[in-house]
């Protein structure tokens, strides 16, 4: 029960450690990209990975964003890990869907990625892609944020309450924020079927 209790009373120092005007900014920057019809490139990986695709799907079908994720074609990720490399198969994908300004690239991560440390280098080098285009970058990040809080116009950086849980936290953290994101009724267009069942 003592991990169990732990774990919880961390949760909750968490939850009310996060910075809810960096929420905002995303918010106001995801805002502007409906209104410039402009997509959602979400990135992730190991568990952020499947994180990523979860929010393709609600920003699509909640929010009703165009967005999209590498990490869903798994032929063509592994086609490009084999033939052009590990480092640059979100860059050469992004590259492919013909980013632009008016997009913005959501990064899902526990570290934010690190060049020096060679540490998702792929994240870094999809980064410095976007910024070349002008597209907007956001992310939920655990850790201090890495490269990415350094580059993004809105990141939400999980705060670490125990350096022995921050990859679960921040995983499941990236969950909480999206959804809550996704939610907002300034960005939702339709409701979960749940929550639009019970006002009937």
């Amino acid at each position: 029960m003592a991990y169990v209790e732990q774990y919880l009373k961390e949760v909750t120092e968490i939850a009310q450690g996060i910075n809810v005007v960096d929420i905002e900014k995303i918010i106001k920057v995801l805002l502007q990209v409906k209104q410039d019809n402009g997509r959602i490139f979400f990135l992730g990986v190991g568990g952020s990975a499947g994180n990523a695709s979860h929010a393709v799907n609600d920003f699509r079908k909640l929010a009703g964003f165009e967005a999209y994720s590498p990490v869903d074609n798994v032929s063509e990720l592994m086609a490009r890990t084999n033939d052009e490399g590990w480092d640059t198969v979100f860059s050469e994908w992004l590259k492919g869907s013909r980013l632009r300004k008016e997009d913005a690239v959501f990064v899902f991560s526990v570290g934010g990625g690190n060049a020096e440390k060679n540490i998702s280098k792929n994240l870094v080098t999809a980064l410095e892609y976007a910024k070349s285009v002008k597209a907007k970058i956001l992310g939920i990040i655990g850790r201090d944020g890495g490269f990415t809080a350094q580059v993004a116009d809105a990141c939400v950086i999980v705060p670490t309450v125990n350096s022995n849980t921050v990859t679960p936290h921040s995983e499941a953290f990236q969950g909480v924020i999206w959804h809550l994101i996704v939610s907002d009724s300034r960005l939702r267009v339709v409701e979960n079927k749940w929550e639009s069942f019970n006002k009937k």
